[in-house]
């Protein structure tokens, strides 16, 4: 039953407008009966939500609970504070973001009235080859991962670097200047900068980026992404 309501859960991956019980069922894979009686039991202990007009979204206990959870040892309370200092710095989006299989979830978000709208979020996944702090995290993969990621790399805008040569090309070239670049990769109108985090034994554990408009030079900012993950890092150890 567990496995069940967490089937149910993992449907709103993505969707944070919510989802109504035919849609629920759809993307949990489970009949409706069960994903009717799973969401009734769900939003009486307000882990879900049942709005007016039947959709059911994401509650305010499974927000409260997800506060507590420790991602990566700390990481984001680790590397907060220097995240805080990079936006006032840029005052573009900053991410920071680890790989989480084939994906870049990004454990935290800054961004502002003046910066740029994405369809980033804290919590959420993106496509590794499409993003700036995806692209670092995966040119430093396990090979297997980015033969995968290589093999299936789908357009997420006209511009998204999908052609297996050219996009190990790109990784490669990531691992050699030690930042990764974007132009429209992932949202058209934007571009991005990213660099790693290091552990004390030299792996790369996350990525810290800035996403911005495209008429924006984001490499002006390497300087300061690169303080700011070299403070992560020393204070994570």
């Amino acid at each position: 039953m567990l496995e069940k309501a967490l089937g149910v859960l993992d449907a709103f991956e993505g969707r944070p407008d919510g989802l109504r019980l035919a849609d629920l069922a759809r993307h949990s894979g489970l009949p409706v009966t069960t994903v009717r009686r799973l969401a009734t039991d769900l939003v009486r202990r307000e882990v879900l939500e049942r709005l007016p007009d039947r959709r059911y979204v994401v509650g305010r206990r499974l927000w409260q609970l997800g506060l507590l959870a420790r991602v990566q040892g700390g990481l984001r309370d680790v590397a907060l504070p220097f995240l805080q200092d990079l936006y006032e710095a840029t005052r573009e989006n900053v991410h920071l973001a680890v790989r989480d299989g084939e994906h870049a979830l990004y454990l935290e978000r800054l961004h502002g009235r003046t910066s740029v709208p994405l369809v980033s979020r804290a919590g959420g996944r993106l496509p590794l080859h499409a993003t700036g702090v995806g692209k670092v995290l995966l040119a430093h993969a396990p090979e297997d991962v980015v033969a995968s990621v290589v093999a299936h790399a789908e357009k997420v805008t006209p511009y998204t670097i999908t052609e297996p040569g050219r996009l190990l090309r790109d990784l490669a070239e990531v691992r050699r200047r030690g930042y990764a670049r974007t132009v429209q990769e992932m949202t058209l109108g934007t571009c991005s900068v990213a660099v790693p985090v290091f552990d004390a034994s030299g792996a790369v554990v996350a990525s810290i980026g800035l996403v911005m408009a495209t008429r924006r030079d984001p490499a002006r900012h390497l300087a300061a992404l690169r303080v700011a993950a070299a403070g992560i890092a020393r204070n994570r150890r």
